[in-house]
């Protein structure tokens, strides 16, 4: 393991080498700042060092600044943590130093990583080199002249779309455009980068301060109208992102006024940011994902991952072909097995073409799609099950033929075969009931479309042995899935949560709320669509299907809704026919389908929940409440039966499987932000108008009148009821 720290060596040829070191990415934390600032002021000071040159340890620049302090900040409320960095470090230090400094980059250097290397007076790179500044995908802005010297390097509509995309170039482009001064191998990078340096010292190479470069910047009124429009662009796709709107004000500002100046203006915004509700979120979100990776008694316990070569899917359906997709896509060889020919051509052909939509889109290239297909072979047996490593079971939610599948599964795989279902809410020991092998048993729950959303959800019951969660939980980080495991019951963690989300829209619409204007809301919160078109996407048999489940589980808590049969009774099936709440044509955005409410007000009829007969009258913000505060009623069950080992799984399983907004933070995060006291008060109120759906859990009962969060951990006289 490298020795963290910054040092310096002075070579014969009065060049100083300053090597930062902070495995694995060289983040750039407080300690290492100090000390970095300390190396570059004695490297100033001396007399035998003419130039001096910065590069990281281990094949890396740096990662930028290290994130905990931010997690630090939003629980202390303390800004004072925020070091001075742009202007005593990056502008006085480096930019302003009296000798000439060479950025050495390898690897990566984003954020603040890069934003020391734009300081430098030259950056030489090697190939293949990640550039970026990533600051707003965690609520804030480029804090250490960012704003104002990658526009000034690159040109002001390339350095915006870096900015607002938070998605990094590599180097040869870089290169290309001016922000890279020479691309060398890994091994000729310290030594041309010293030559550079030296150059710039004896006057031979210019010696260029980016902060005071203009040429690239175009006259003030094209960077307005350049602006302008990324103003406008950014209104439609971070509708709910301050950082965005104010990233652009702080570039304007430094072509108005000067660099240094929307450097003052970049320093003053970015503490604004850090304390914002929406930093706070994107923040924990970041940290719950990575939280995921350690599971008690299972990560801890000193296990090594099995090699998992060969998958058999059974279910060549929407999700079968998805998981197919997700797992070729990733060099593992897939066998998909089908009940008869014309299943399975139809399964092998959404296959191909989830493959070419990649192509299409320019997410993968044609060699690379021909191989990922050639690793696929579809089959009307078992016989080709006798080596496999896993088998993943999807097809449709029925106990009777899953239990039939396993019991033959155990049968024909061998002893260390995997056994998955993909089941959506099925009890697992439901499952499995009728094989012995139940240590091999797991839930692998995907999230559709399976090759695109990025959620696993493991699921394990009592039995289940931890080998097999850490396998799985490898197979999923190698089909770049966020694997989170999480225990046993009807719907697992993500399912179980949110199933309130649609019966709370549904309930909604029966009370006399407008029904698009239901989607309208939870859209205008940041959610991609609204429980409704879900519906029509995802299919009203799912649906219906997935509903019995829950309403047979929980009786006293879920609503009954007519609507969906009654759209089938009418020949609407969502998406699939084009025709459900909303229109579907081919090239055309879904649009809302007035011609649906004769049906919405049978629907009614048959439910007759309207109190005295009239619609409710509610605002947005009671529309969005009644339909959320439910899911977090719900999530607080789930935590207080102990289904995920910690709040903040649920929180990136929102985000990550729900597509709850992730500037929010998540279910739980969002309902601390909001407060459990009013959440609770205002479940109690609604169940005595309409009935026990909205009838507050214990635990958030518990947590309101003792002013603990929400996300605070379980008391351990819960563990005994944990599923995990």
């Amino acid at each position: 393991m490298a020795k963290v720290g910054i040092t310096l060596q002075v070579g014969s040829d009065g060049v100083a080498v300053i090597t930062m070191s902070n495995p694995p990415v060289n983040a750039l934390a407080i300690p290492i700042l100090d000390e970095f600032q300390e190396k570059i002021g004695e490297a100033m000071r001396r007399s035998d060092v003419k130039a001096v040159v910065l590069i990281g340890q281990g094949g890396r620049f740096s990662g930028g600044f290290d994130i905990n302090v931010f997690a630090k900040i939003h629980q202390t409320g303390n800004l004072n943590l925020l070091p001075n960095l742009s202007i005593d470090l990056v502008v006085n230090t480096i930019e302003d130093g009296k000798k000439p400094i060479v950025a050495a980059v390898e690897g990566l250097a984003l954020g603040g990583g890069l934003e020391v290397a734009l300081a430098c007076h030259a950056r030489i790179a090697t190939p293949r080199t990640q550039l970026g500044l990533p600051e707003l995908s965690l609520g804030v802005l480029p804090g250490c002249g960012g704003t104002q010297r990658l526009p000034r390097l690159l040109g002001l509509p390339k350095a915006i779309s870096i900015m607002l995309s938070s998605k990094p170039i590599m180097s040869e482009e870089g290169h290309k455009l001016g922000l890279i001064d020479a691309i060398v191998s890994s091994r000729e990078l310290l030594k041309v980068s010293r030559l550079w340096a030296l150059e710039i010292a004896d006057g031979h190479k210019p010696w260029l301060r980016s902060l005071h470069r203009t040429d690239k910047l175009p006259p003030l009124s094209e960077a307005r109208k350049i602006l302008s429009i990324a103003r406008e662009q950014a209104k439609k796709t971070a509708k709910n992102l301050p950082q965005h709107q104010a990233c652009l004000d702080v570039i304007e500002e430094g072509i108005i006024h000067g660099g240094y100046i929307g450097i003052l203006k970049e320093e003053k915004v970015f503490r604004d940011l850090v304390l914002s509700d929406t930093s706070k979120g994107l923040v924990h979100a970041f940290f719950a994902q990575r939280a995921t990776s350690k599971v008690p008694n299972v990560t801890d316990i000193g296990l090594k991952p099995r090699i998992v070569k060969k998958v058999a899917v059974l279910g060549g359906g929407l999700m079968g072909s998805g998981i197919a997709t997700a797992l070729i896509l990733s060099n593992v060889n897939v066998v998909l097995k089908e009940i008869n020919n014309e299943y399975l051509l139809k399964g092998i052909r959404i296959i191909e073409a989830n493959v070419q939509g990649l192509v299409s889109r320019g997410k993968l290239t044609a060699d690379k799609a021909e191989k990922a297909l050639s690793m696929l072979k579809g089959v009307l047996d078992y016989s080709d099950f006798k080596d496999m490593d896993m088998v993943i079971e999807a097809v449709i939610e029925n106990v009777s033929l899953k239990q039939e599948i396993f019991s033959e599964l155990e049968k024909v795989c061998p002893p260390h075969c995997i056994l998955a279902t993909n089941t959506s809410s099925i009890d697992l020991n439901i499952v499995g009931a009728k094989t012995r092998s139940q240590d091999r048993i797991v839930g692998a729950h995907f999230f559709s479309p399976a090759h695109m959303m990025p959620l696993l959800e493991i699921v394990r019951t009592d039995r289940t042995s931890p080998q097999v969660i850490i396998d799985l939980m490898t197979v999923g980080k190698i089909i770049k899935k966020v694997p989170i495991v999480v225990g046993n019951c009807v719907g697992f963690a993500v399912n179980r949560a949110f199933f309130p989300y649609s019966q709370g829209a549904h309930m909604l619409i029966h009370l006399g709320v407008d029904v698009f204007r239901v989607d309208r809301v939870i859209t205008s919160f940041g959610f991609p669509i609204g429980p409704l078109q879900l519906a029509d996407v995802a299919g009203y048999g799912v649906s219906i299907a997935v509903g019995k489940i829950f309403t047979d589980a929980f009786p006293d808590i879920t609503f009954w809704s007519p609507l969906l049969e009654l759209l089938i009774k009418s020949g609407r099936y969502g998406k699939n026919n084009g025709k459900g709440f909303y229109i579907y044509e081919k090239g055309s955005r879904p649009r809302p389908d007035p011609s649906i409410l004769p049906i919405v007000e049978e629907s009614r009829r048959l439910a007759n929940i309207m109190p005295h007969g009239e619609p409710l009258s509610v605002s947005d913000q009671e529309i969005l409440e009644m339909i959320l505060f439910p899911v977090v009623n719900e999530s607080c069950r789930v935590l207080d039966e102990g289904v995920v080992t910690r709040a903040s799984d649920l929180d990136i399983a929102s985000v990550l499987g729900m597509s709850f907004p992730s500037y929010r933070g998540g279910i739980i995060f969002w309902a601390d932000l909001v407060g459990a006291d009013h959440i609770y008060k205002s479940l109690k109120k609604w169940t005595e108008l309409y009935g026990s759906f909205y009838k507050p859990s214990r635990f958030l009962e518990e947590r309101a009148s003792s002013g603990v969060p929400l996300g605070a951990p379980v008391s351990s006289s819960a563990d005994s009821r944990s599923r995990l």
